[in-house]
């Protein structure tokens, strides 16, 4: 009997610690795609701030481009939008990588890796920046 309370006992105790892991990794991911996003929002400031005639923006986003290598990582995907999706379906749909018209505002959506499934348990973790000419703001949306 008090071999079988062991057995049962040392299962829920595997079973919590894979539930624990699991949901650390999700966390890191999550914290990884946000310090991604954070310094593609960065990166479109300098673009932002740089004259035209550097390469930059002059004080507009239009023209500013995710590099192949700003548009995917180990961490996940990036996109980036004029316009504020409005659902997490809607941030997980945006396709665009570069800014094709005058906008004073940029949004950065970093989806983390495939497999790995957000608070909603079925998409993965997704994060948003808003981007503006001084000051950026991040949301988790998943």
């Amino acid at each position: 009997m008090l071999l079988v309370l062991g057995v049962i006992i040392v299962g829920i105790a595997v079973a919590i610690g894979i539930n624990m892991m699991s949901s650390g990794a999700v966390e890191a991911n999550r914290n990884a795609v946000f310090s991604d996003v954070t310094n593609l929002a960065a990166k479109a400031q300098q673009h932002f701030m740089k004259p035209t005639a550097m390469g930059g923006g002059d004080s507009d986003f239009n023209g500013f481009t995710l590099g192949t290598s700003d548009q995917s990582n180990a961490n996940g995907t990036f996109k980036i939008t004029a316009t504020r999706p409005a659902t997490l379906a809607a941030a997980l749909a945006v396709a665009t990588t570069a800014i094709t018209a005058s906008s004073d505002s940029v949004f950065i959506i970093g989806t983390g890796k495939a497999g790995t499934k957000g608070n909603d348990n079925s998409n993965p973790p997704c994060v948003l920046s808003a981007v503006g000419p001084t000051a950026t703001l991040g949301l988790t949306l998943n």
